[in-house]
């Protein structure tokens, strides 16, 4: 009897073939940025393994991804997944009785996108329980994360990921820029963001752009962010009125060229609040950044577009 596990991992695009769509929460952990990712997911469609056992292989999964030194966050592209195939079970006649399983285990790393397998493995393990639920806990811990085959499975699928990112670049490139230019600048920085330093060429054009999309970002977002507390210093003009404004002036970027109006803005506003109330508007504007600054200002950007739930397809047929 097979029992099929489907551990899924965004740049762009999706071709065709048997897919499956699920809600991902991306992780708001920006320590990925410039690494080789790889994400494992376990969907609820898997059948005939039981709950607490799905958890363990996924904790598994998850415990290959950091060992090697991947980037981790969920509904990405790449993705490792398992196939597990129960080649025994046995009830053994132990006070109280005890059920052994025999899995074999196998992995693949791949393109949950465009559903190309690039690495594959088959591991063997054993787990003995009081239940069968245990028996599959014990027998996913048995998977040694230092197993020479794991490794270098392991190293194949990072060495794939990394030439589809250089034989890629240009299509990496241009989806970003059109991104960008349809106002979806914090995916488009997301994927520019998502490319690796091991990838040197293609990451070093991928951060090239992502200062000049950000500030793109920033222009637009004070626009708007410095009309909408101008309505509200409109709507009431006095101290209350100021500090609603200011909750919306805080937000808005130094380096945007809109920030001029800001400063003018908030003059005005400080100057009418001393005249009600003869007191002064502690406001403090934010202070201009450096190159560096910029750069982790954009990676937080990433970060939260990340964070963001969405509806994610990604396609295994054919890996087993």
């Amino acid at each position: 009897m097979k029992k099929l596990i489907i551990t899924c991992m965004s740049l762009f695009l999706f071709m065709g073939g048997y897919a499956q769509n699920t809600t991902i929460k991306r992780s708001a952990n920006g320590g990925n940025s410039g690494r080789v990712t790889l994400a494992a997911y376990i969907p609820d469609q898997a059948d005939d393994l039981p709950d607490a056992a799905r958890n363990m292989l996924g904790n598994k999964l998850n415990q290959i991804i950091s060992q090697n030194g991947f980037g981790g966050d969920e509904g990405q592209r790449f993705i490792i997944t398992a196939n597990i195939v129960v080649l025994t079970k046995d009830l053994l006649s132990t006070a109280p009785a005890m059920t052994a399983l025999t899995l074999d285990v196998n992995l693949y790393i791949g393109d949950g996108y465009e559903g190309t397998k690039f690495a594959s493995t088959s591991l063997s393990v054993k787990g003995v329980g009081e239940n069968e639920t245990k028996a599959y806990i014990n027998a996913f811990k048995n998977i040694n994360l230092n197993d020479p085959k794991l490794q270098a499975f392991v190293e194949k699928g990072k060495t794939k990921i990394i030439s589809y990112y250089n034989t890629h670049c240009d299509v990496i490139i241009k989806q970003a820029q059109t991104l960008a230019n349809t106002g979806r600048m914090d995916e488009a920085i997301y994927n520019l963001t998502s490319v690796p330093q091991a990838c040197k060429t293609c990451y070093d054009r991928s951060m090239a752009l992502v200062a000049p999309i950000y500030k793109k970002q920033i222009e637009k977002d004070c626009q708007v962010k410095l009309a909408q507390a101008k309505n509200l210093w409109a709507a009431n003009q006095d101290l209350s009125g100021a500090n609603a404004a200011s909750d919306l002036l805080s937000q808005i970027d130094p380096q945007s060229t809109c920030y001029r109006d800001v400063k003018t803005f908030v003059a005005q506003v400080a100057k009418r609040v001393k005249e009600l109330d003869n007191r002064e508007w502690s406001f403090k504007l934010q202070e201009q950044k450096n190159d560096a600054g910029i750069i982790n200002a954009a990676r937080d950007v990433a970060v939260a577009y990340a964070a963001q739930p969405r509806i994610t397809t990604y396609n295994v047929h054919g890996w087993w």
